[in-house]
C-alpha cells in the first residue's frame, strides 16, 4: 500500500491568526480516527504549554492519518498544522515546500486578512494547489456568501466549490476530506532513484537525541542505512524511523511522497541544516533539492540575568533552547551596568517575548532584557561596511560615511472608517505609501516603513486605533540610507551603555527628553544634585536635574547670632561640592527596566 503514490495526499493548513487552523486539525484527526476519543484534547498538535495558554501555534506539527474515502480506497494523509503569526512565517514556508497542497482557512465572520494573503502567496510560490475553506459558519455573525466574494476579489481564487465547515462542531469536515482526495495532487517520486529527502525540521529529544522530520522525494529510506547530509557531508547511521499519528509509530522504511521522522544518534541540532538534502552515502544523489532561505533575525535585544551568578545557567538554557528552535541566535555580551549577558537575535517581537517567557519558565531564570533594536549597516569612510547590533558599539561618528537601516513592506487591511487614523500612524512612523486599494468597504494599504519604527509598539498602536479590526503583515525588503544618530544618556556626566539607542535625527530630541524625564522620577535622590542628560556626540539635547536631599544642619542652633548658622551652611556647601566631584550615582536595576519600557508613554 505504501508504494502507491496516488493514495498519498500531503497538505498544510494555512490561515491568518485565530481563524481556526488548530481546531480544524483536531476535527480532521478525530474524524480519521488518528486519536481515540478518550485521548482527544483541544489543540492536540500544540504540544508546548505556552502554545496552549496563549491559544497560538508556534511550532508547525506533522501527523499521518489514514482516511477511507467514498470510492472505497484508503488514502494516507500527511497533515501539517502551521502557525499564523508573521514572526513564524518561516515555519509556514518550510511546511508548504514539503506539501503539494494547502487548505486555506478563512474565518467566515472576519474575512480575508493580511496574513491570509501572505500565506496564499507563500503557497503559490511553492506551487501548491489551494482549497479555500470557510470556517466558523456555525456562528450567527458568519456571512459565507460575502466572504466568498471577498476571496475571489482579493486573492483571485475560485470559490464556487469552496467548503463551508465548522472546526468546533465538525460540520462539513467530511466534505472537506473528500475535496482533499479529489482536488489535491498526489506526490511525484521514483523509488528506484537514489535517495533524496528534504529536511523540514529538527528538534532535540532527551532520550533519542536529535530527531529530524523529513519528506522523501525519491528513493527509499531504510533502517540501518548510512545517510549523508549534502550541505556538510556528515554521515550518520539511521537508528529508527517512523511517523506521527500524533503518537510515534515506528516503521522499517519510508517511501517517496511520505513524511516521517528519523533518529540517527546525531548529537546537536546545529549539524542539521533545515532545508538540507539527505541522501544515501554509498549511492548519493547528484543534485540537491531546492531548500529554504535561512531564517533571518530581525529584532535584537540583550538578555541579562538579574542575579549575575545565574550567568552560567542562562548560557545552558540558551544552548538547550537553540536545540529546539534553530532560529534563535546569541552571542556573549558584557555591559558595565548590567554585567555579563547575551545579545540575542529573534524573528520578531512575539518570538522574542516567547523565548524570554520560555527561558523564565522552563529554566526558572529571572531576566532583564534591554530595549529591542534592529541591525544597522554602517558604511565607513575607508570603504568597509560593518553590521551594528548594539548601539553601544557604534564607531566614532567622524569615521562614518552613511548608515543604512532595514526597511519593510507593510500590508495593512482595515475597514475604511479607520483608514485616516492608520495613514496618520504610518506617516508618523516615517512610512512611505506605496498603494491603496479597496475591496468592498475594506482598504488595503501598502507602506514602506523603517523596521525600527515597527519594532517597539506599532502593532499595539495599530490595534488600539482601529478597535482591533486592522490586520498587519510585513516582509523585509532591504536596506536604505537614513539620517540616524546615536543618543547617549549621561547620568552625573557618565555615559550609561545600556540606555544608548539609535533613532532618526528628527525624533532624537523627543525620545531623549522622554527618557530623561522618566529617569528623573526613577533614580533615587542623593545628597548632591544629579544631572540626567541626553546627548548626540558632544551636544546635549535634553536635561533634567534630580535635586539634592537636604539635611538640616542648623537644627542644633537655638537662637544666637545668624553667623553661626551661616558658618554651618557654608561648611555643608563645601562638603556637597566635594561630594559632587567624587560622587558616584548608583542607578538601581528597576530604573533600567522601567526606562527601557519606552513604548508605554
Amino acid at each position: 500500500m505504501a508504494h502507491d503514490l496516488s493514495l498519498i495526499r500531503n497538505f498544510s493548513i494555512i490561515a491568518h491568526i485565530d481563524h481556526g487552523k488548530s481546531t480544524l486539525s483536531d476535527r480532521i484527526i478525530e474524524m480519521t480516527g488518528g486519536v481515540e476519543k478518550r485521548e482527544m484534547q483541544e489543540q492536540i498538535l500544540d504540544s508546548m504549554d505556552i502554545e496552549r495558554e496563549r491559544g497560538i501555534t508556534i511550532k508547525a506539527q506533522a501527523v499521518r492519518l489514514s482516511y477511507k474515502a467514498k470510492d472505497g480506497k484508503t488514502y494516507e494523509f500527511n497533515l501539517m498544522d502551521t502557525p499564523g503569526h508573521v514572526d513564524f512565517s518561516y515555519e509556514v514556508s518550510r511546511c508548504l515546500s514539503a506539501c503539494e497542497g494547502a487548505v486555506l482557512v478563512v474565518d467566515a465572520t472576519q474575512g480575508v486578512e493580511a496574513q491570509t494573503l501572505a500565506n496564499v502567496y507563500l503557497a503559490l510560490d511553492a506551487n501548491n494547489e489551494v482549497i479555500p475553506v470557510l470556517n466558523k459558519v456555525d456562528l450567527p455573525s458568519a456571512e459565507p456568501e460575502r466572504i466568498k466574494e471577498q476571496i475571489e476579489d482579493v486573492i483571485g481564487l475560485d470559490t464556487s466549490e469552496s467548503v463551508s465547515v465548522s472546526g468546533k462542531t465538525g460540520l462539513g469536515v467530511d466534505l472537506l476530506l473528500e475535496e482533499i482526495v479529489k482536488k489535491l495532487p498526489a506526490p511525484q517520486g521514483d523509488e528506484n532513484a537514489p535517495l533524496k529527502a528534504l529536511l523540514i525540521d529538527s528538534w532535540y529529544d532527551t532520550y533519542l537525541g536529535v530527531i529530524i522530520l523529513v519528506r522523501i522525494k525519491d528513493g527509499v529510506l531504510r533502517k540501518k542505512q548510512q545517510i549523508k547530509m549534502m550541505s556538510n557531508g556528515a554521515t550518520y547511521l539511521v537508528d529508527s524511523l517512523g511517523y506521527f499519528t500524533p503518537k510515534m509509530q515506528y516503521v522499517d522504511a519510508l517511501y517517496p511522497g511520505e513524511v516521517g521522522f528519523i533518529s540517527a544518534s546525531i548529537k546537536s541540532v546545529s549539524d542539521c541544516h533545515i532545508g538540507d538534502t539527505i541522501t544515501d552515502s554509498k549511492l548519493p544523489a547528484t543534485e540537491v533539492l531546492a531548500g529554504f532561505k535561512p531564517s533571518v533575525s530581525v529584532v535584537f535585544c540583550s538578555i541579562f540575568p538579574v542575579d549575575s551568578s545565574e550567568y552560567e545557567s542562562l548560557k545552558d538554557a540558551l544552548a538547550k533552547l537553540k536545540l529546539n528552535d534553530a532560529s534563535v541566535e546569541y552571542q556573549n555580551e558584557n555591559s558595565a551596568a548590567l554585567g555579563l549577558g547575551f545579545r540575542c537575535g529573534f524573528l520578531g517581537l512575539l518570538h522574542m517575548e516567547i523565548i524570554q517567557e520560555r527561558l523564565e519558565r522552563e529554566f526558572d531564570l529571572d531576566l532583564i532584557t534591554t530595549a529591542p533594536s534592529v541591525a544597522y549597516k554602517i558604511n565607513l569612510n575607508n570603504g568597509t561596511q560593518i553590521v551594528l547590533h548594539n548601539p553601544a558599539d557604534m564607531p566614532d561618528p567622524s569615521s562614518i560615511d552613511t548608515i543604512e537601516e532595514p526597511m519593510v513592506k507593510a500590508t495593512i487591511m482595515v475597514p475604511d472608517s479607520y483608514l485616516g487614523a492608520v495613514l496618520k500612524l504610518c506617516t508618523e512612523r516615517r512610512g512611505e505609501q506605496v498603494e491603496l486599494t479597496y475591496v468592498g468597504n475594506r482598504a488595503m494599504v501598502v507602506y514602506n516603513i523603517p523596521l525600527n519604527e515597527i519594532v517597539f509598539d506599532f502593532y499595539d498602536r495599530l490595534k488600539s486605533i482601529t478597535s482591533g479590526y486592522a490586520s498587519f503583515d510585513y516582509e523585509i525588503t532591504g536596506y536604505m540610507v537614513s539620517d540616524l544618530v546615536k543618543v547617549q544618556i549621561l547620568i552625573n556626566e557618565e555615559p550609561v551603555d545600556a540606555l544608548a539607542f539609535l533613532c532618526h535625527k528628527t525624533q532624537a530630541e523627543a525620545r531623549g527628553r522622554q527618557i530623561c524625564e522618566r529617569l528623573k522620577d526613577l533614580i533615587p535622590r542623593h545628597l548632591f544634585k544629579i544631572p540626567v542628560q541626553a546627548a548626540i556626540g558632544g551636544k546635549v539635547i535634553a536635561r533634567e536635574t534630580i535635586s539634592a536631599m537636604r539635611k538640616d544642619v542648623t537644627a542644633k542652633c537655638y537662637g544666637g547670632d545668624i553667623t553661626r548658622k551661616r558658618k554651618l551652611l557654608d561648611k555643608q556647601k563645601k562638603g556637597k561640592k566635594r561630594m559632587r566631584q567624587f560622587g558616584k550615582v548608583e542607578v538601581p536595576q528597576s530604573a533600567f527596566i522601567e526606562a527601557l519600557r519606552l513604548g508605554d508613554n
